[in-house]
């Protein structure tokens, strides 16, 4: 089973929103390399995809979805108006929560999306 950090960023009402190149939309996030916490892995996809900085991670909750295991944090950042695509990203953007739902994401995202708000 593939080991997921996936990460929530929350900005009135918006959350922040990743895709590759003909890629559906997902929450930030990455393999947990060896040696690598859950956190930190969290912490270092969020920077390599978006160029943000975290100042703090919560871990909220944990998602298996197909093969894969999502760890979930929600992230406290530094610098939200700076996020912008890295690395292997092609957009980022930050979307309506309750308007997901409309997007081409997965059901994982969706879960871990519905999720959130309700701790909202």
């Amino acid at each position: 089973m593939k080991v997921r950090a996936t990460v929530i960023c929350e900005r009135d009402q918006h959350i922040l929103l990743v895709r590759k190149p003909r890629s559906r939309w997902t929450l930030p996030g990455g393999k947990v390399e060896c040696g690598e916490t859950h956190a930190g892995a969290a912490a270092r996809e969020l920077q390599e995809e978006t160029g943000l900085a975290v100042d703090d991670v919560l871990y909220m909750m944990q998602l298996e979805a197909g093969n894969t295991r999502h760890h979930v944090f929600e992230a406290s950042v530094l610098n939200l108006d700076e996020a912008r695509p890295l690395n292997e990203i092609f957009d980022c953007q930050w979307y309506p929560l309750n308007a997901v739902q409309n997007l081409d994401t997965s059901e994982a995202t969706l879960k871990i999306v519905k999720a959130f708000q309700r701790r909202l």
